[in-house]
C-alpha cells in the first residue's frame, strides 16, 4: 500500500487492515489527501511491531503534482521499490512502480465509484492510470473497484489485477505510540494472477490502514488476509 498496493517481487503490494474507527471527527474545509499522506514533502515514517521496527516509507517529491513513495526494512535502506503516484484534476493516480530494476506500468481497463458499502456503482473509467484516491477528502466514505494489467517494461511479461477500496472520511485515532491524532482510513482487497498468468485473479490481501493528519502513513495498519498482522507508527520526520 501503497501503503503501498503491492507485493514484493513482480507485484509489490502494501496491505492495509479493515479496523473500525470511529466516525465522529468532522472534515475541516478544503482537506485534501496531501494534507494527510504529505504526498507533496520529503516526509518519512517508521513503524513498529513486537517492540521492534516493521517497516518504513519515505515520500520523495518529483514535482508539483509527483511523488514516489519507498516501502521497505529500515535496516535495509534505501529499498529498491518505490510506487509513483501523480495528482490529476481532484483525483490522485497510481501509474505503477519500479522494483528489482525494471518498471511495472499499472493501466485500467474497467473502473467504477460507488457509496461505502461498494454499492450504487458506476463506471469512472475504463482505460489510463488507477484512480487510487479522492484529493479533496469528502464527507462520507466511498468505494472505488479497479481491474487492469500490471506490465513489467523489461520483459513484456502481463498479469492482470483487481483492487477494491474503501476511504472513510476523517475521525479521531491514538495508537500505542501517538494519541489525540486524526485519520482518514483505507481498506483494500487486492487480487492478481501473479502465480498462475493463465488462470483468475484470486485474492491475495485485505487490510486496512490509517494515516494521520499531518503525519502521514501506517499510523496503523491491520492485515486480515492471508494472515493477521498489526503495526503502528512510532516515529514520523522530514529528510
Amino acid at each position: 500500500m501503497l501503503m503501498r498496493i503491492v507485493m514484493r517481487s513482480l507485484v509489490a503490494l502494501v496491505a492495509v487492515t479493515a479496523a473500525t474507527v470511529p466516525a465522529s471527527a468532522s472534515v475541516s474545509a478544503g482537506e485534501t489527501y496531501g494534507d494527510y499522506s504529505r504526498f507533496g514533502a520529503r516526509s518519512a515514517g517508521q513503524y513498529w511491531t513486537g517492540g521492534q521496527a516493521a517497516g518504513q516509507w519515505t515520500w520523495k517529491p518529483l514535482s508539483s503534482t509527483t511523488s514516489e513513495i519507498s516501502w521497505g526494512d529500515p535496516a535495509k535502506w534505501p529499498p529498491t521499490y518505490a510506487e509513483k503516484f501523480v495528482r490529476t484534476g481532484g483525483w490522485l493516480m497510481l501509474d505503477g512502480w519500479r522494483d528489482n530494476g525494471t518498471y511495472y506500468r499499472v493501466r485500467v481497463t474497467k473502473e467504477q465509484i460507488g457509496d461505502a458499502s461498494c454499492g450504487s456503482l458506476r463506471t469512472l473509467a475504463t482505460s489510463g492510470l488507477q484512480h487510487y484516491v479522492q484529493w479533496d477528502i469528502p464527507s462520507r466514505a466511498y468505494c472505488l473497484k479497479a481491474w487492469g494489467t500490471i506490465t513489467e517494461e523489461s520483459s513484456g511479461k502481463v498479469i492482470r489485477f483487481g483492487h477494491t477500496q474503501i476511504w472513510s472520511p476523517p475521525a479521531p485515532c491514538s495508537n500505542r505510540y501517538l494519541t489525540g491524532q486524526t485519520c482518514i482510513k483505507q481498506w483494500e482487497s487486492w487480487w492478481d494472477n501473479k502465480d498462475d498468468r493463465d488462470g483468475p485473479i484470486t485474492r491475495k490481501l485485505d487490510r486496512d490502514q490509517l494515516i494521520a493528519r499531518g503525519k502521514g502513513m501506517a499510523f496503523d495498519i491491520h492485515q486480515y488476509f492471508p494472515k493477521t498482522w498489526q503495526a503502528e507508527a512510532r516515529s514520523y520526520w522530514t529528510w
